[in-house]
């Protein structure tokens, strides 16, 4: 086997996304992942740590060994190298083997690991192979299609917690533990999230009638996001629906994975 083919046959495995060598690839790729993370976060549990701590570390080494392998691997059969190293994959791929060696330099560097949850986004890859790309695809419209309301609906929110956190300043003041804007503006975030972390409370009535009329602004702020993505949604999966017509009776509104006509039961042309 020349070193060409060799190195096509090696990017046909580790990018392709065709069924077979490819999706095993990504799938086997997306466990040794999700273990080396669960892994990292067992080794932080104390008790844990101290019974299976040389085990742990051995497996990080094992698990930094592959991911550095096949980070060079991808360098070496990548069409283009420079643009896999500065792309967001190639930048994290490159993260997630870098904290194992700093650690040798740097003490509790190796808590970065966790930066390899990342690369479980390669996971929407084996999504399109199994053919789930286009719900994905009609939920990143509904998104875009709504981005105009939710920027209102953000400014919004922005607005009344900046007014609630100035007023709750006039009120209750450094005395009452609301020394500043931003303080006072942090109270209102953390009340209108309905966090309520207790850390600041409103002592005066009048604070705690503004206290409350942010929380109840709260309960009505949160259901708009959710209305607006929702219809967004409705809207879109009725335009895919409409898209696949009958040619024979002119008629519409067929489901995307529909083989027959629902009208006349002609055989309904692929999308």
């Amino acid at each position: 086997m020349t070193g060409d083919t060799f190195k096509e046959r090696l990017r046909d495995i580790i990018f392709g996304t065709e069924p077979g060598l490819g999706r095993n690839f990504d799938i086997a790729l997306i466990i040794v992942i999700i273990a080396s993370v669960l892994a990292l976060f067992l080794d932080s549990v104390e008790p844990l740590h101290a019974a299976y701590g040389e085990l742990f570390y051995t497996a990080e080494i094992a698990f930094t060994v592959l991911f550095s392998i096949e980070y060079l691997a991808r360098i070496y059969c990548s069409v283009d190298r420079k643009r896999y190293i500065t792309s967001f994959y190639g930048i994290v791929d490159l993260l997630a083997t870098l904290p194992t060696y700093l650690a040798l330099i740097l003490p509790g560097a190796q808590h970065l690991l966790v930066i390899r949850i990342f690369r479980v986004l390669r996971i929407f890859r084996v999504f399109k192979l199994f053919k789930y790309m286009s719900e994905a695809n009609i939920l990143v419209r509904s998104i875009k299609s709504s981005r105009h309301k939710i920027t209102v609906f953000f400014i919004t929110v922005v607005t009344l917690v900046i007014v609630f956190g100035s007023l709750m300043y006039l009120v209750e003041g450094p005395e009452n533990g609301f020394t500043s804007l931003p303080q006072s503006i942090y109270w209102a975030i953390v009340t209108v999230t309905t966090v309520g972390y207790g850390d600041i409370v409103p002592h005066s009535p009048l604070g705690r009638a503004i206290a409350a009329m942010a929380m109840v602004t709260s309960y009505a702020i949160i259901a708009i996001p959710t209305g607006i993505l929702s219809a967004e949604l409705v809207q879109e999966n009725q335009r895919q629906a409409g898209l696949k017509r009958c040619t024979s009776c002119q008629q519409g509104n067929h489901e995307r994975d529909a083989i027959h006509c629902k009208y006349c039961g002609e055989l309904l042309p692929e999308q």
